[in-house]
């Protein structure tokens, strides 16, 4: 079995945003399901038995409360970006055994993270298109087009496939002619911040990542790192069926 969760949804600012009073940040103050949480998301594989799990990116300040001592492998960061990483700040003075956490090999990290790292064990030797295994999974980093050194990831565990790849405005050419060669891609989870025609830099448009769906057509399409103005087109404009919206705590089974 393997599964990927998504534990927050929303770009930098989150929905709602502070200040905002647009209708999709209003509709969230008065509903906290329609909360965009920092996008994060956790991974799973195996029997109910033996069931392995890493966490993507800590982004989420509370992570030392939701996730206990020994619950997770340790992380995988996309990148060093405040909103991706700024959950290690409190967790890594905690007591107890050193915390893997695979990375992009970015010098500059994010404040004093890798100079004072307490209990994380920054893993910063992945290189695009060079898959590694983790207790089973394989797990493959593959390049984002990003402000930051950035790794999306592919992982691929008893015949089954999922690609999360945030944050990326489209993606780069050897990062899409990799995905073409995957046998099957059981899903596809992609950045997709904006309306069509915002401006934009760092991150998708809907229609970007509709033209990536349509290149590699995986069996479902979730799209993450949602910002509050492609809430708000939402509520207004209709999208194929092919497309889900992600949320905060959906959950992509594939057995």
């Amino acid at each position: 079995m393997l599964s990927l969760t998504l534990l927050g949804t929303g770009a930098a600012g989150g929905v709602p945003l502070y200040g905002c009073h647009c209708s999709a940040c209003e509709a969230a103050t008065h509903d906290h399901n329609l909360e965009r949480k920092p996008c994060s998301a956790m991974i799973e594989w195996g029997d109910e038995q033996n069931k392995k799990r890493l966490l993507i990116d800590a982004g989420i300040m509370d992570l030392h409360k939701r996730f206990s001592v020994g619950s997770y492998i340790g992380f995988l960061l996309t990148h060093f970006h405040v909103d991706h990483v700024q959950g290690l700040f409190h967790l890594r003075w905690g007591n107890g055994a050193l915390i893997p956490v695979w990375c992009p090999n970015d010098p500059l990290g994010c404040a004093d993270l890798l100079k004072h790292s307490g209990c994380l064990d920054f893993r910063s030797y992945l290189h695009h298109g060079v898959p590694f295994n983790v207790e089973g999974l394989k797990i493959t980093p593959l390049s984002m087009q990003h402000s930051k050194p950035t790794f999306g990831y592919l992982f691929e565990f008893d015949g089954n496939t999922v690609a999360y790849l945030t944050d990326t405005d489209g993606l780069p050419l050897e990062t899409e002619q990799y995905l073409l060669l995957v046998n099957k891609l059981d899903a596809l989870v992609l950045d997709c911040s904006f309306p069509p025609a915002l401006e934009r830099g760092n991150h998708s448009d809907i229609d970007t990542a509709f033209d990536v769906y349509e290149r590699l057509l995986p069996k479902q399409f979730i799209i993450t790192h949602i910002g509050h103005e492609l809430d708000c087109w939402l509520q207004d404009n209709q999208v194929p069926s092919s497309l889900v919206i992600g949320c905060d705590g959906h959950k992509v089974d594939l057995i």
